[in-house]
């Protein structure tokens, strides 16, 4: 396709359905966490919901990128049983090792021994994580099914799926907060599962002729896709996406060590939902870049330049509300903190304002990468993020004595930053010099 006829309007047709899936995901967590601080126990209740969720993240992190993967390697028959299978394989991997992991033994020696979670909330954690073994499985399919929605350019039925999701969600979150002998997080872990796999059913129903039409369409020319150049392409990306995600659970050890941790993990699941609304947009354009870039990089200038856009507009937005009453609008009546940890959440929210930029900036990296099948460089660029992140907090919590809170948005800005400054010669290179595709396993450059 002519470099002419891809309009930003077109680009932004196809990118809208993706941003909203991002954005109605983005919304479960301040959502959940405001029906979390509405019932008993809200801090005790909101700590734990925010260690179970990082660590049902971590678990399933590895299957995240299985719709990057399956946006760009899927393209017939053998590649689509090829990469379904390694679906199935992968997701299998990681319920197992959740299973492991909420046996109590297990459980405790991770929460208390080694996090230094109080025992009330570990106790209450535990029991979310649990709650939320359905998780690496739905994910991971449905994460697999969309990507085939996205390459075949119906990236509306992905925002479909999603809604039902929240819709599911919902219900069972107003059934939950009816059922006597339920916590808050025990309310907030149950809707979450039962959202993703309302998903997962639904997304395999919408790809139904997508998959139709790859079971019976004949090879593409090449070496077929296979077990080898599936885990040459993938084991790069689950990597990045386990040690991204690491930062999360990182952050939480820290701040039971920091001062005021009580009040740092409950706010911190807050302010990361807020945040994240807003980074979503970022994360929703990876897929742009892969699909729209084209087989010459023809279309590279006008998506470089649509994410330029998205990039500043995303930051000033988030912006408007870190730094003004809106603020305090959003902590108190929108998701339900008292004022005191309302307060409490200002700071580290007006240090993430730059958040956007840095998630369009690393989502375009990426998708330079991706779409030459170029994939090793995103996983230092995560290595250096989490490094980065690390050494941060450890300044911040013992030389400086930082509130936890404050420490950890400092350390999630700077780590991505060095994730960001790591990939601009890579990623700058692919797109100055790659004007062909190679096939899986071949140079990415010609």
């Amino acid at each position: 396709m002519p470099r002419s006829h891809l309009s930003y309007r077109q680009i932004c047709t196809f990118w809208l359905p993706l941003a909203g899936t991002w954005l109605m995901m983005a919304v479960e967590a301040p959502y959940l966490a405001a029906i979390v601080a509405r019932l008993a126990d809200p801090t005790e209740n909101l700590a734990a919901f925010g260690v179970a969720l990082s660590l049902a993240v971590i678990i399933e992190a590895p299957v995240i990128m299985l719709m990057s993967a399956s946006t760009a390697l899927v393209t017939d028959k053998p590649s689509y049983l090829a990469l379904r299978r390694f679906t199935f394989s992968l997701s299998a991997i990681l319920t197992l090792l959740q299973l492991v992991v909420v046996l109590p033994p297990v459980f405790d020696r991770l929460a208390v021994s080694l996090i230094g979670l109080p025992p009330d909330i570990a106790s209450l954690a535990h029991q979310g994580l649990a709650l939320m073994l359905p998780w690496p499985v739905a994910i991971g399919y449905r994460r697999f099914l969309q990507g085939l929605l996205i390459r075949h350019n119906l990236t509306r039925r992905v925002a479909y799926g999603t809604v039902l999701r929240l819709v599911t969600m919902t219900a069972m979150a107003a059934l939950g907060t009816q059922l006597p002998g339920l916590a808050g997080v025990h309310v907030a872990t149950l809707a979450l599962a039962a959202g993703v796999i309302a998903e997962a059913i639904a997304s395999r129903w919408m790809t139904r002729e997508v998959v139709a039409r790859l079971t019976t369409s004949s090879p593409t020319p090449g070496a077929p896709l296979d077990l080898a150049g599936i885990s040459s392409f993938y084991l790069p990306l689950a990597l990045t996406t386990v040690v991204t995600l690491s930062v999360q659970p990182t952050i939480t050890f820290f701040l039971v060590h920091a001062r005021y941790p009580v009040e740092s993990l409950a706010v911190i699941p807050v302010v990361h939902g807020l945040t994240f609304l807003f980074r979503a947009l970022g994360l929703s354009y990876q897929e742009v870049g892969i699909t729209l870039f084209g087989d010459q990089w023809e279309h590279y200038r006008p998506v470089r330049n649509f994410g330029i856009g998205l990039a500043l507009t995303s930051t000033l937005a988030l912006a408007a509300i870190a730094y003004t009453p809106l603020a305090n609008v959003w902590f108190e009546q929108v998701s339900g903190l008292t004022p005191a940890l309302a307060a409490f959440a200002e700071g580290p929210t007006r240090i993430l304002a730059w958040m956007p930029l840095c998630s369009v900036w690393i989502a375009f990296q990426r998708s330079t990468l991706l779409h030459a099948r170029e994939t090793r460089a995103i996983s230092w660029s995560s290595l250096a993020e989490l490094l980065a992140a690390v050494g941060v907090l450890t300044v911040t919590i013992f030389s400086l004595s930082w509130v936890g809170a404050t420490a950890a948005a400092a350390a999630m800005l700077v780590g991505r930053l060095a994730g960001n400054l790591w990939l601009i010669a890579p990623a700058g290179r692919l797109s100055r010099r790659a004007r062909v595709e190679s096939p899986l396993g071949q140079p990415a450059l010609e």
